[in-house]
């Protein structure tokens, strides 16, 4: 309740009013005066009191003055009292409505016409303060998702369409991540150039095996070791001076008489060259066991192996040895376009040196042994640093040639695979693991990052959205046929010859909106101007001037006192003409005690505003207190009699 109008500085035709504070204002109150007094100035104060909007004040700010406007007032919810001052409001009166020109103008109709934007705004008086709420949560919504929906295609226009490889952004997005990405591309395109390589790829031989033959100083040390214990080495010695004595060939002419003398048994008989006894010859036992079978394995023995070194070690093995190498390097680089196979990286001259070395040594070694059969040996030490150094390759080339032959494994599938090949469906499996990778670089991670965080806000606005509109919807079903017997019910108290109906809540694009019918003889009138034809009844030409005055007050007030949510406690109105009707429209609320108060300024002449008093007080005695009231304004105007 606004309870004095403390001070008027600098606004419209008040230069300056404070002379009056002592005047308290009623509960009902009445302003009247001729037009260009004020009336209308006063109604734009308590509008931006009401809505902390300065704008209503600044654009009646008085002309040619030099300091702002300055406004103070005595209301409810204070102390301190309301100022404005600098622009701005200490404080605001929410539950202040504003019923004048303006209001109509805005809410209700224009002259002869009802406005999409009229419908608009109907729309939010009947909602009422939890509706607007309802409806503005869900218009947010709306405008959010406008918002999403560009901040998608930003997004989404920020993502190289070459990179996402024929998909839509949805899909590029949506890739999983794979952890071996890097190896999947490399089998796909492998797999791809043995499809397109088909003849060739069946055509190569695969690995065969790289081995270096064996050598083993187990045999070689047994054979180096190896004697004959029947024959000591001095009697050797002997036979070998008495042979080397002889002419030519005497080895075997004497390996021939030990021959014969042991086909007569064990006891020697005469020579048959000098006829003496043998019985009692030192040397005959040393020959026996010189030309005996033990002694002529053993070095056969020893021939057979330089012989078996010589063939697996000799010449020609090394030979073979770098054929193989090279063949084995060969199509180690045509299989490693398709497979995975080991390189062979070998240095053949290093190894065959070192092969040659140890050959040589061990031969050696054993023709040494040939020379003194009866003689027991050991491998010297550099012969077995050289072989170490040769097993030490036989070993790297082993492992090489294991590699290679489970290579050969891999190498079959393939050779399996392109029998049925499909290069398009190759081709395709490649392109989308290369899309893959793509999509989880650094920099498209942040892009689809950003794109998918976008989409995600999207689908919570919408949901918001839904149960905004679903929660609107539920408020609407009671709101809008509750608002539709309120107006016919204070329609009907004003003696209004027409009802209103099909009071509906519609929703466009460009925002919520209200349709309805006036009700004449039970005949539905549409309101809406873009349905009014040439000769046909309308609003503009079934309503008279004062029929359109009581649908915009009914209207207007059925949702400020009536509805639970506004609980409008204080009422403002500025009427032009016909104010006699209106306040005797408004005693009805005086009675029933629906308004706190109410302020009326009027243009009409003293005798209507003198029986608009008696309406309102309920009495022709003169009102005291709307005298001194308009003492204060600019131009006074007292009703004769009052």
């Amino acid at each position: 309740m606004i309870n004095r109008l403390q001070l008027l500085r600098n606004i419209g035709l008040f230069e300056s009013v404070s002379t009056i504070p002592q005047i308290q204002l009623s509960r009902y109150a009445v302003i009247y005066a001729e037009n260009g007094r004020g009336k209308t100035t006063i109604s734009a104060v308590l509008r931006s009191l009401a809505t902390g909007d300065p704008v209503h004040i600044l654009e009646r700010r008085r002309l040619a003055s030099q300091h702002p406007p300055h406004v103070v007032l005595d209301c409810s919810g204070g102390p301190p009292s309301a100022i404005f001052q600098n622009g701005v409001w200490n404080r605001t009166l929410p539950n202040l409505v504003i019923y004048d020109d303006r209001f109509v103008d805005e809410n209700v109709h224009s002259g002869l016409a009802v406005a999409p934007e009229h419908r608009q705004n109907l729309h939010q008086l009947v909602l009422g303060a939890q509706g607007v709420r309802l409806s503005q949560q869900l218009q947010d919504a709306v405008k959010q998702i406008e918002l999403d929906n560009a901040e998608i295609r930003a997004r989404s226009a920020a993502i190289p369409t070459a990179e996402m490889g024929g998909m839509s952004v949805d899909e590029f997005c949506a890739l999983p991540m794979r952890s071996d990405i890097e190896n999947e591309i490399v089998v796909a395109e492998r797999a791809l150039a043995a499809a397109r390589e088909q003849g060739p790829v069946r055509d190569t031989p695969s690995f065969d095996p790289i081995l270096l033959p064996n050598l083993d100083t187990g045999p070689l040390t047994e054979i180096l070791q190896r004697d004959l214990p029947a024959l000591d080495t001095q009697a050797a010695a002997l036979v070998q001076a008495h042979i080397a004595e002889n002419a030519r060939n005497g080895e075997s002419w004497i390996a021939d008489g030990v021959r014969m003398l042991s086909s007569k048994g064990e006891t020697p008989g005469k020579c048959p060259f000098c006829a003496q006894d043998l019985a009692g010859s030192p040397v005959i036992a040393h020959y026996r066991a010189y030309f005996s079978q033990e002694y002529a394995a053993l070095k056969e023995s020893i021939s057979a192996s330089i012989a078996s070194i010589d063939r697996l070690h000799g010449r020609e093995a090394p030979a073979s040895f770098e054929r193989a190498v090279r063949v084995a390097v060969e199509r180690q680089q045509f299989w490693a376009r398709f497979v995975t196979v080991p390189e062979v990286t070998l240095n053949t001259a290093s190894i065959v040196k070192d092969w040659q070395a140890a050959h040589d040594a061990v031969i050696a070694v054993l023709e040494a042994k040939r020379a003194a059969p009866l003689e027991r040996m050991a491998i010297p030490q550099s012969t077995l640093e050289a072989i170490t150094r040769f097993e030490a390759h036989r070993r790297t080339i082993a492992a090489i040639s294991n590699q290679l032959a489970e290579a050969n494994r891999l190498i079959q599938a393939i050779k399996q695979q392109v029998e049925i090949a499909n290069l398009r469906e190759l081709q395709e499996n490649l392109n989308r693991l290369r899309t893959v990778e793509t999509r989880y670089r650094p920099a498209m991670v942040k892009l689809c990052g950003e794109y998918l965080a976008a989409k995600a806000a999207k689908t919570k606005t919408e949901t918001d959205r839904d149960q905004a509109k679903a929660a609107l919807e539920t408020y609407r079903t009671t709101a809008f046929p509750r608002y539709q017997d309120g107006i016919n019910s204070y329609l009907t108290r004003f003696n209004a010859g027409f009802q209103i109906g099909r009071v509906t809540p519609v929703d466009t694009r460009g925002g919520p909106t209200c349709n309805y019918d006036i009700l004449i003889n039970k005949t539905p009138v549409p309101v809406s101007s873009a349905e009014d034809k040439s000769g046909e009844p309308s609003f503009r030409n079934t309503l008279s001037a004062g029929d359109r005055n009581t649908l915009a007050l009914a209207s207007s007030l059925h949702p400020w006192i009536r509805h639970p949510i506004w609980q409008i406690k204080s009422l403002s109105l500025t009427i032009r003409s016909l104010a006699w009707m209106n306040i005797a429209h408004l005693r009805q609320f005086r009675k029933s005690g629906d308004l706190d108060s109410a302020y009326l300024s009027s243009s009409s002449c003293p005798i209507t505003s003198r029986f608009s008093v008696r309406c309102m007080r309920g009495s022709t005695r003169p009102c005291e207190r709307l005298s001194r009231l308009i003492g204060m304004l600019p131009d006074r105007h007292y009703c004769p009699g009052m």
